[in-house]
């Protein structure tokens, strides 16, 4: 066989491997299945969704606690108010205690700002290799192996924190709650492969609604962890919470381990394999696949597929910058202008999500697949949804006003899926991971613009309007909702062109009349 036709085959045997996934989905209906067979059916469809929410809820759960153990070495430690006012502050019995609440609030404010930037930093450089290189190796386990060991760590290191609650100020607090989740990737790498790991076992038709699935999960998630941390925190103090979340982690990763397999289907067989810890590395960061992973946004293809992942990376940008902005300074915005507590903040987050996951379940249950609606319109839908809930916080005057906002946004939760399902059907199997890539180094360069930028807003506006940051979010949702609309008219316009160039069946022949 001559060369021409070694690269012939080679690109058959590609372009067949683009167009099937790697794990047929039977068109069984559930209908018309038996209880224990519908059972074994979500059984065996059940691959890595139960990693996602067992790696969000210990997550969430550890954090208000974090937040709270930051808050009162910043107090007690850093700023050396005393035990009779940090009490104070902690019970939010703050009347004569002011003064003291500002410069807590100032000083979490600022060291919110850099924690941010050392939470991303290294997250994007690894993003930017880590996508190709499960591409190439077919691994996604890892992905998922790495941020769990990262949050397991994290425990760790925040229970002796606790112990040696006096010698170790904020700064170093924040600086070890941090770091392995930077050096691990964090919750972008473990996206990175659960969402990489499902597209190549989903078809397109499938595909929407199992992202959806695995969203919600993460979804879930969040109302379990911060509902039990407030409650938790307050019986079993900082080492009970750490020590549950740490367990929670371990044994996810267990399950990651011994259940979940890797495909090698993607593994380049006629490549020659690097050994050792040098060959790994030199794997790992390929500056070619760093090229090919770039060229993904660039990539020219039918339907402005070039144009199309742009403006997707641009709505990642927009939607989950002001995510992290608003989760840099939710908690103390509600203890300085609602006086709440971390029961009462637990509590509120708790209803805001499990509001949340209903709206997505509703979401991808009914206008995903019931009425068929294009992904565009789910996130048009989404980013409307989440103009009318920001515009509540922003003027909020009660406690009970801000409990309006989660119903306003009940329908925000599709805007990550609907991104996740359009940039999955732009490309092939072998370049999931490089896509996903590219939305995680947006997704971490966001909390280094929006959370420095959240805080200086809050800390500009504390003493005028302290919800003036929501404001913020309305102003970077608004151009994302126009690029939705821009993507449901690019999918009308392409159902147009189908119709008019789908041939038109031969006419039926004249039918001879028999002699009589």
């Amino acid at each position: 066989m001559n060369s021409t036709e070694k690269l012939d085959d080679k690109t058959s045997r590609d372009d067949s491997t683009e167009e099937l996934p790697l794990k047929t989905e039977t068109k069984t209906g559930l209908p018309d299945m038996t209880f224990f067979e519908k059972i074994k059916f979500i059984k065996s469809n059940i691959t890595v969704e139960p990693v996602v929410a067992f790696f969000v809820m210990p997550s969430v759960l550890a954090m208000l606690a974090t937040q709270n153990l930051n808050l009162e070495k910043a107090c007690r430690v850093n700023l050396g108010f005393g035990d009779e006012a940090c009490t104070a502050l902690r019970l939010r019995k703050r009347a004569n205690y002011t003064y003291e609440e500002d410069e807590v609030q100032k000083l979490i404010a600022s060291v919110q700002a850099w924690k941010s930037v050392v939470h991303t930093a290294i997250p994007t450089l690894l993003m930017l290799f880590i996508g190709a290189w499960s591409d190439k190796t077919g691994k996604r386990k890892i992905c998922m192996l790495m941020p769990i060991f990262g949050e397991f760590m994290t425990c760790v290191l925040n229970m002796i924190n606790t112990y040696f609650f006096n010698e170790v100020p904020v700064e170093w607090t924040v600086f070890m709650e941090v770091i392995f989740p930077a050096l691990t990737g964090g919750w972008y790498t473990m996206f990175l492969g659960a969402f990489s790991y499902l597209g190549d076992i989903t078809s397109k038709d499938t595909r929407t609604f199992r992202i959806g699935l695995l969203n919600l999960c993460m979804t879930v998630g969040f109302p379990i962890g911060m509902g039990l941390s407030g409650i938790l925190l307050r019986f079993l103090g900082y080492y009970g919470v750490f020590s549950i979340s740490a367990a929670l982690q371990f044994a996810n990763f267990c399950y990651v381990l011994f259940v979940i397999d890797d495909h090698t289907w993607l593994e380049n067989k006629d490549k020659v394999k690097r050994t050792g810890c040098t060959g790994f590395l030199l794997e790992f960061f390929d500056f070619r696949s760093l090229k090919e992973t770039v060229e993904i946004a660039f990539k020219k293809g039918p339907n402005n597929r070039r144009l199309r992942i742009c403006l997707i990376l641009s709505v990642v940008c927009l939607t989950f910058g002001p995510m992290w902005g608003e989760l840099s300074i939710m908690y103390i915005f509600t203890r300085y202008q609602f006086n709440w507590d971390e029961v009462k903040y637990s509590i509120y987050s708790t209803y805001s999500l499990v509001t949340h996951s209903i709206g997505t379940l509703f979401s991808i249950s009914v206008f995903s697949r019931k009425l068929k609606a294009d992904d565009a319109v789910l996130g048009m839908i989404s980013t409307t949804s989440k103009v009318a809930g920001a515009l509540v916080l922003a003027f909020a005057r009660n406690g009970y006003e801000v409990y309006l906002s989660p119903l306003l946004e009940i329908l925000n939760g599709t805007t990550a899926i609907a991104l996740r399902s359009i940039a999955s059907k732009l490309v092939s199997y072998q370049e999931l991971g490089k896509v996903y890539s590219l939305f995680g180094v947006a997704e971490t360069m966001m909390p280094i613009i929006f959370a420095p930028l959240y805080s200086k807003v809050y800390i500009a506006t504390l003493n005028v309007l302290p919800g003036a940051v929501f404001l913020v979010s309305i102003l970077a949702t608004i151009p994302a909702l126009g690029i939705f609309s821009w993507f449901y008219y690019q999918h009308k316009q392409d159902d147009k062109e189908k119709r008019l160039n789908m041939p038109m069946p031969p006419a039926p022949a004249d039918v001879p009349v028999a002699p009589a």
